[in-house]
Order: C-alpha cells, then sequence, then structure tokens
C-alpha cells in the first residue's frame, strides 16, 4: 500500500514538473514573440516614415518632383494606413512567417495602389484601364474578411489575387489598352513582378499555417 502511494506521488510530481516547464516554455516563446512584434512594428513605421520623407528632402535638390499638399495627403493617408493595418495584424499574429506574408502582401497593396496613381500600369495614369486593378484589391480584402485571416485562408486569398492580377495582364494585352505608352512587354513585366510577390506571399502564409499546427500540437502535448 505505501509503495503503491508512494507511486502515485511520484508520477503526480512528475506530470506536475512537466506541466510547469511547457507552461515555462510556452511562456517565454510567448515574451520572445512579442519582442520580434514590437521590432516588426518599428521597422513598419520606420520604413512608412522614410517612404513619406523621401519625396520632400528631393523636391530640395530637384525640381523633376514637385509634390503639393494633395500629394502629399494622399501619400500620407496611404502609408499610414498601410502601417497601421500591419501594425494592428502584428500585435494580433505570434508567427514570424505570418508577419512576414501579411508585410508583403500589404506592401503589394501599396505598391500598386501607389504606382496606378502616379504613372499608371496601363497607359497613363489617367487611363480608365488602371481602375481594373481594383478587382485585385477587392478579391484580397474580400478573401481576407471570408477566411477570417487565417493563414491557410490566407494563402489561397494570395494565390486567387495573384490569379486576378494575371487576368486583368492577359485582357490589357488581348485588347491592346494602353498601347502605345505602354508596350505589350511592359504590361507583362510589370504584372508579372506583381503576380510574384502575391504568390510569395501565398507561400509565407502556407508557411505560417504549417508552424500554427506544429504549435498546436506542442500545445496540446504539453496539456496531456
Amino acid at each position: 500500500m505505501h509503495a503503491s502511494r508512494d507511486f502515485a506521488w511520484l508520477l503526480l510530481n512528475a506530470r506536475a514538473s512537466l506541466t510547469h516547464e511547457g507552461n515555462a516554455m510556452a511562456g517565454n516563446a510567448e515574451n520572445r514573440g512579442g519582442q520580434r512584434g514590437r521590432r516588426w512594428r518599428i521597422a513598419a513605421w520606420t520604413i512608412a516614415a522614410l517612404v513619406l520623407l523621401l519625396p520632400l528632402i528631393a523636391m530640395q535638390f530637384t525640381d523633376e518632383v514637385n509634390w503639393t499638399e494633395t500629394d502629399f495627403a494622399f501619400a500620407g493617408a496611404l502609408i499610414v494606413g498601410t502601417a497601421l493595418a500591419f501594425d494592428l495584424a502584428v500585435r494580433m499574429a505570434n508567427n514570424d512567417a505570418y508577419r512576414a506574408a501579411l508585410g508583403v502582401a500589404l506592401a503589394a497593396a501599396f505598391l500598386l495602389i501607389w504606382i496606378n496613381a502616379a504613372v499608371g500600369i496601363i497607359g497613363s495614369e489617367d487611363n480608365p484601364a488602371n481602375l481594373t486593378y481594383g478587382g485585385v484589391l477587392a478579391v484580397g480584402i474580400t478573401g481576407a474578411v471570408i477566411a477570417r485571416f487565417e493563414p491557410n485562408g490566407m494563402a489561397r486569398t494570395m494565390f486567387a489575387s495573384a490569379l486576378v492580377q494575371a487576368l486583368v495582364a492577359m485582357i490589357a494585352v488581348i485588347a491592346g489598352m494602353g498601347y502605345p505608352a505602354s508596350p505589350p512587354l511592359e504590361i507583362i513585366g510589370v504584372n508579372a513582378l506583381f503576380v510574384a510577390v502575391w504568390l510569395t506571399s501565398a507561400w509565407l502564409f502556407r508557411k505560417a499555417a504549417r508552424a500554427q499546427i506544429l504549435a498546436d500540437a506542442a500545445s496540446w502535448q504539453n496539456g496531456l
């Protein structure tokens, strides 16, 4: 009887010790994730400030850059909005792959809006054909909401965005949109870069999904 009680006591202590170690490891991982998250956010806001300051600095040295108050207001709203979205996502996520995936996606959306507003991808910025790129952004936003920002769903959304981007380019080339200001090879090249960026984001979201599965499995084992 005494031996049974001693054996049971040893099992309980061993389980308590393992649980404590598992919780400590989880706590350390969470702290490290929080520190990395702060670094991601600092980097995002630093880049946002630099992007907004670049045209102001350039205006002091050349007449080629001549931004108005409206230009700065538009750019400021776009840059701050992108940085805020990334900041919020970093606070919610504890996975570096997810943060990188979202950063790549937001950078692609930012550049798509910026380039179309500044010079246009299909012809000039005044060409209404450039409005078709709103479909790429609409797919991304709608897909993210439907997926509830879960990594697997986000990966599928980024793949869909890449597909729509490619379709817009194909239609523009076949229909001769933007010619001669934007030759077919130029349209294909610029859009191919965006497709590559969307696919990179999709790959990173897949990586984040796998990391989340492994983390959940480890958490489940620690709870046993």
